[in-house]
């Protein structure tokens, strides 16, 4: 298992998946403006790789340069395929390589990869690969998609169960980044691991204030990532915010891993993140989604 850091490991990590690509590629798309990536694609394409491609039907104001992604990407010789339009956002970024699969909290935009604190997972796991799989067939022929892994975090289906778990399994220290953590079920979650003594402390916002949940904002870098590092040897790296919407309401993906050098990486990044941090991060009134937690 390896743990992509934004922007320390920049479009390289994926880039080198690509190009090693043997048989198959399948990636998700929510937002898209990197060539180097796209020209390795086409590579892909003309020595052969089988390359799938499912796009999101729609972003805020990026609708254009999706559909003209999608003509260039099938021009040169890609499969296209176009989400469903069932739920409000297909918000999901994920490529699977051959047989490695790559969580990210990233979209392919040089935003995401220069300018923003964000993380991906690439695991060879195949209990993982296989679900991601199953997930992409699903979306790309618009089935109803079927979990069996829990540890691949997907809403609607199963972020809700999955996360809450998680969290309530913290015995000692819970790190997250969220730049919305708004949904009363889970505020409520985090406030009874307080209670039991569990250190919480969060990089991003919290809607309303909770004893014992320390919350900082991010300096500098753009926060364009859902992680948490629980107990400094099992994490979770996703699209999906503790926020209701992102819960239950759009496609998100995210995984959940157990992994104790991963874990104990991501929090030392967390560590540096929250040594620099300033200001309180708690906010009382509802002021609406970041460009972050939209994104």
């Amino acid at each position: 298992m390896k743990l992509i850091v934004q922007p320390d490991d920049g479009l390289a990590p994926l880039v080198r998946a690509v190009e090693r690509a043997a048989t198959s590629i399948d990636i998700v798309i929510f937002r898209f403006d990197r060539a180097e990536l796209e020209g390795a694609l086409e590579a892909a394409v003309a020595r052969g790789v089988t390359v799938r491609a499912l796009i999101a039907h729609t972003n805020r104001g990026g609708e254009k340069s999706l559909r003209k992604l999608e003509q260039r990407l099938l021009d040169a010789g890609v499969t296209v395929a176009r989400t469903a339009d069932d739920l409000p956002r297909y918000h999901g970024k994920m490529l699977i390589a051959d047989h490695v699969l790559h969580v990210l909290g990233f979209n392919y935009t040089k935003l995401d990869i220069e300018k923003s604190r964000s993380f991906g997972i690439v695991t060879r796991e195949q209990a993982l690969v296989g679900e991601a799989h199953a997930l992409f067939e699903a979306d790309r022929t618009r089935q109803p998609y079927a979990p069996s892994n829990p540890r691949l975090v997907v809403s609607p289906e199963t972020s809700r169960e999955a996360l809450t778990a998680f969290i309530r399994g913290a015995r000692r220290q819970l790190l997250i980044y969220d730049a919305q953590v708004t949904d009363n079920l889970m505020q409520r979650v985090l406030q009874d691991r307080a209670r039991r003594g569990v250190e919480i402390r969060i990089i991003g916002k919290l809607e309303k204030a909770i004893q014992g949940v320390e919350v900082r904002r991010l300096p500098a870098l753009r926060l364009h990532v859902r992680a948490m590092i629980r107990d400094g040897r099992a994490g979770f790296v996703g699209s999906q915010s503790l926020r209701r919407l992102e819960l239950d309401g759009r496609r998100e993906v995210g995984m959940i891993f157990t992994d104790a050098r991963t874990a104990k990486k991501m929090q030392s990044v967390f560590e540096r993140d929250w040594a620099r941090a300033g200001g309180p991060g708690t906010s009382a009134s509802a002021d609406g989604p970041t460009a972050a937690a939209s994104a």
